[in-house]
C-alpha cells in the first residue's frame, strides 16, 4: 500500500493551488485529477471562463512561488470598478483611493486555465508530488483509496477539490443546503474596436443592474473582453440560439452605450446556483472552494473565496499523521472559514435581491444608496477593501 501525507482529489485552480501549498511544506503529495488542461497557446482567443482575482488571492498565489508565470502568460489589470443602475447613481471605485498602503490595481482579470496551468508547471517540478488518472473505494475515515485501477493507497489527509458535484462529498454522506436560481448567465468573449476615449477606460471593469438583469464588462487582454448577461432562464436559452449578427443586435439594445463596438468572438451559458456544505470534513477528508461552498457569481468572488480556503487550511494543518490533532486543525479550518463563506454568500443574495425587484420605492431606495455611497469616502474605501480581499 502506497503512503502520502496528502491526496488532493483535483487539479483545478483551487485544488492545483492547495496541493502546491502542502508540497512546499514538504508534505508527500499525491494528485488525482481525470481532465487535464490543454497546453497554453500565446496566439489563442481568450477562453470563456475567466476570474476576477483579487490582491489577496495575488498574494497567496506569489507565495506559492506562481505569481510570475501566470502573468508571463497573459492576464489584465484593473484599477476601477463602476456600478450603477440609473446614470445619476453611478459610482466608481478607484484603487488608487484605498486607505493603507497605495494600490495601482484592484486585481486582474486572469482566464481560470491560465492559473491552473501556472500552477501545475509548479507541481510538476516538485519530486514529491505524484499524479493519477482518478480513483475508486475512498474510505473518509481511514484515508484509504485506489488510485487508478490497482494501486492500493493510504493518505494521511484527503482533500477534496473536485468542484460543486464533488462524488467524494456525496458518498461521505455530507449534506448541504442551497438551491438554483431563477436566474443564468451567459458569457460571451468579444474582441473591442476603441475609440482615443474608450481604449483609456480598459482598466475599468463595470456593472449595470437593469430591471434585475445586471451586465459586466470585464476588460481582458489585447482589447478581449468578456461580456456578462444575467437573465430568466428560458431568456438565455434563447439568446444562446441566436445567430452572432442577431446576438450583437440584443447586446447593443441590452447593455450600456459605454459599451464599445465589437465582434463576437465565443459564447456559453452557465447555471447561477448556491451550495452550502454543513460540515467542512469528516474523518481524514476537508473539503475546499466550490466542494464546500458554491456562490452568486454577482461580484465574482467564487475563485477567490476557494483560495482564502486554501491559505487557511495551510495555516491550520501542520501536521498530520496524528488523528486526534489533525481533527482539531481541521475544526479550526472549518471554524475560520465557514462563516466567512457564509457572509460572502448571503451578502451577494442581498444585493441580488435588493436590485431585482422593480418596485418604485425600492428603485429609488437603492439609488439613493449608490449615489451616498459615492460620496461616502469611508463606505467606498470598505467597500473596494473588501473587493480586493484585504478586509
Amino acid at each position: 500500500m502506497q503512503q502520502f501525507d496528502v491526496v488532493v482529489l483535483g487539479a483545478g485552480m483551487v485544488g492545483a493551488a492547495v496541493a502546491l501549498g502542502f508540497a512546499r511544506k514538504s508534505f508527500n503529495v499525491a494528485i488525482v485529477e481525470p481532465n487535464m488542461p490543454a497546453a497554453f497557446n500565446p496566439s489563442s482567443t481568450p477562453d470563456l471562463r475567466v476570474s476576477a482575482i483579487s490582491l489577496a488571492s495575488e498574494s497567496l498565489l506569489s507565495a506559492l512561488g506562481v505569481w510570475d508565470s501566470i502573468a508571463a502568460m497573459r492576464v489584465h489589470p484593473y484599477r476601477r470598478l463602476a456600478v450603477w443602475e440609473d446614470e445619476s447613481s453611478f459610482t466608481e471605485f478607484d484603487a488608487s483611493d484605498s486607505s493603507g498602503e497605495a494600490h495601482s490595481r484592484m486585481g486582474h482579470m486572469v482566464e481560470n486555465r491560465v492559473i491552473q496551468l501556472g500552477i501545475h508547471q509548479a507541481l510538476s517540478e516538485s519530486k514529491n508530488v505524484h499524479w493519477f488518472n482518478h480513483y475508486h473505494g475512498l474510505n473518509e475515515d481511514t484515508g484509504e483509496l485506489t488510485l487508478n485501477d490497482d494501486i492500493a493507497a493510504k493518505a494521511q489527509l484527503v482533500i477534496v477539490a473536485e468542484g460543486a458535484q464533488s462524488s467524494a462529498r456525496q458518498n461521505a454522506g455530507i449534506a448541504t443546503q442551497g438551491w438554483q436560481y431563477r436566474q443564468s448567465v451567459l458569457s460571451i468573449t468579444v474582441k473591442c474596436h476603441h475609440d482615443e476615449h474608450q481604449q483609456k477606460e480598459s482598466d475599468l471593469t463595470w456593472q449595470r443592474f437593469v430591471s434585475g438583469c445586471p451586465k459586466a464588462f470585464l476588460p481582458l487582454f489585447d482589447d478581449y473582453a468578456a461580456l456578462i448577461w444575467y437573465d430568466q432562464i428560458p431568456v438565455i436559452q434563447r439568446l444562446t440560439q441566436l445567430s452572432n449578427n442577431e446576438l450583437k443586435k440584443r447586446i447593443i439594445s441590452a447593455f450600456p452605450e459605454r459599451l464599445p463596438d465589437f465582434d463576437i468572438v465565443e459564447t456559453g451559458a452557465f447555471p447561477i446556483t448556491r451550495m452550502h456544505a454543513q460540515r467542512y470534513f469528516k474523518g481524514r477528508m476537508v473539503l475546499v472552494g466550490d466542494s464546500a461552498h458554491t456562490i452568486n457569481p454577482l461580484a465574482g468572488q467564487g475563485v477567490n473565496l476557494g483560495f482564502k480556503d486554501v491559505e487557511a487550511l495551510l495555516k491550520h494543518v501542520t501536521q498530520v499523521e496524528d488523528a486526534s490533532l489533525l481533527q482539531s486543525q481541521l475544526l479550526a479550518y472549518e471554524q475560520s472559514r465557514k462563516p466567512q463563506n457564509l457572509l460572502m454568500m448571503s451578502t451577494m443574495d442581498a444585493i441580488y435581491n435588493v436590485f431585482a425587484s422593480d418596485a418604485l420605492p425600492l428603485k429609488f431606495a437603492r439609488n439613493v444608496g449608490l449615489k451616498l455611497a459615492n460620496n461616502m469616502g469611508w463606505a467606498k474605501d470598505k467597500v473596494m477593501r473588501y473587493a480586493m480581499g484585504l478586509n
